[in-house]
C-alpha cells in the first residue's frame, strides 16, 4: 500500500537564487531534507517541470510541483497489544507505557511490540517512518511517550527533539544520598568492551541530564532528572557515572544497598524490584499541527510508589 503526495509551491523572491533542496525544505517543511533529496533525484520533485539534481539553483517565481509516493514503511505485523492512551487526535498519540514493553522489533523481540500495537491501533502508521516513534522508552522504563500520526507530524517533533525544546521529566529512584542537584555534561556512547552497554565515553554523543533532589532516604535518593538530550539508557548511565545507579538497574546498578536494620519488607523489596526504578513522569511540547504547548502527567506506577513508600517508612523510623 502507498500513499500519493501532490503540492505546489512557488519559490518566493527571498529564496531565490538558492539550491533546489534548500528551497524544497523551506516550502515543503513538512517532510525531512533526506526524502526531499531522494524525491528531487527520482524526478518526484520538479522545478517548472524539469528534473534538476538537489544542489541546482532556482530562481524566484520558480514553480515547484511534488508528486511523490509514501510507501509502507515496514513488514512488521500489527498486533492487538492493549495501549494506555493519555491523549489522541488526527496528529499525535500520546501513550503511557508500562514496563516490559518494548518499544520497537529488534533482536530477541521480533514483535509484541509498542510498533506492533501501534500499528493495529492506526493501520495508516505503516506508511510513517517507524511507525510514528519519535522518541523511545527502555523495556522496563514506565511513562509517556509521544508517537506521530503523519510523516508532517513526525518531522515536526523530531525537528522539536533536535532543538531540545520538547520537555522530558523523569523520576528515579537511585543508591545513595544525594546532598544536591547538578547537570551532567558527559558524552555517551558505546562501552569499549561490553557492546550491549553504553558508557561516558570521549568522543560519544553529547548527552546532558539535569537532575534535582525530591526526598532523601538512608541509603536512597527520589530525584527527578530533566533531559536535554535523548541518548540511548541516557539516564542510568549519567547516574551510575555519578556512583548513583538507579535501584533495580540490571545493566548499570552494581550491587544492591541495604540500609543497616532495615525491615524484611524493604529488604525484600529492594533485592527484588523488578526493573531500574524510573518512569517518565511529564511530557510537554508543541502541537505540531497548532504550534500551541500542550503537556501531560503520568502518576507513578504502583511498584515505584511502594517502593517510595517503605523507603519513607524506614527513614522516619531511623532518622525521625
Amino acid at each position: 500500500m502507498s500513499e500519493l503526495i501532490e503540492k505546489n509551491a512557488t519559490v518566493p523572491v527571498e529564496l531565490g537564487g538558492q539550491r533546489l533542496d534548500q528551497v524544497a525544505a523551506q516550502l515543503f517543511e513538512d517532510y525531512s531534507r533526506s526524502r526531499l533529496a531522494g524525491w528531487i533525484k527520482d524526478g518526484a520533485l520538479t522545478a517548472d517541470g524539469k528534473t534538476l539534481r538537489p544542489k541546482d539553483v532556482v530562481h524566484a517565481g520558480c514553480e515547484l510541483a511534488l508528486k511523490a509516493t509514501i510507501e509502507v514503511q515496514g513488514q512488521w505485523e500489527a498486533q492487538a497489544i492493549a495501549l494506555n492512551i493519555v491523549f489522541e487526535d488526527e496528529h499525535i498519540l500520546v501513550i503511557d507505557k508500562p514496563a516490559g514493553l518494548v518499544v520497537h522489533p529488534a533482536a530477541g523481540h521480533a514483535d509484541g511490540t509498542l510498533l506492533n500495537a501501534l500499528l493495529h491501533h492506526v493501520p495508516a502508521l505503516d506508511k510513517v517512518p517507524r511507525a510514528g516513534i519519535v522518541h523511545r522508552l527502555d523495556k522496563d522504563t514506565t511513562g509517556l511517550m509521544v508517537v506521530a500520526k503523519t510523516v508532517e507530524a513526525q518531522n515536526v517533533l523530531v525537528r522539536q527533539l533536535q532543538a531540545r525544546t520538547v520537555s522530558r521529566l523523569y523520576e528515579a529512584v537511585v543508591l545513595g544520598v544525594i546532598t544536591a542537584g547538578g547537570t551532567v555534561d558527559q558524552p555517551i556512547g558505546r562501552h569499549p568492551q561490553q557492546r550491549q552497554k553504553m558508557a561516558v565515553v570521549a568522543g560519544g554523543k553529547p548527552a546532558v541530564s539535569h537532575y534535582r533532589v525530591l526526598e532523601r532516604f538512608r541509603g536512597h535518593t527520589h530525584v527527578r532528572v530533566k533531559l536535554e538530550t535523548g541518548r540511548t539508557h541516557q539516564i542510568r548511565v549519567h547516574m551510575s557515572h555519578l556512583h548513583y545507579p538507579l535501584v533495580g538497574d540490571p545493566q548499570y546498578g552494581g550491587r544492591v544497598q541495604i540500609p543497616p536494620g532495615s525491615s524484611q519488607t524493604l529488604i525484600q523489596a529492594l533485592r527484588e524490584f523488578p526493573r531500574q526504578a524510573l518512569h517518565a513522569r511529564f511530557l510537554e511540547l508543541e502541537h505540531p499541527a497548532t504550534g500551541k504547548k500542550v503537556g501531560w502527567e503520568s502518576p507513578l506506577p504502583e511498584d515505584f510508589r511502594w517502593l517510595l513508600t517503605l523507603l519513607k517508612q524506614d527513614a522516619e523510623t531511623y532518622l525521625g
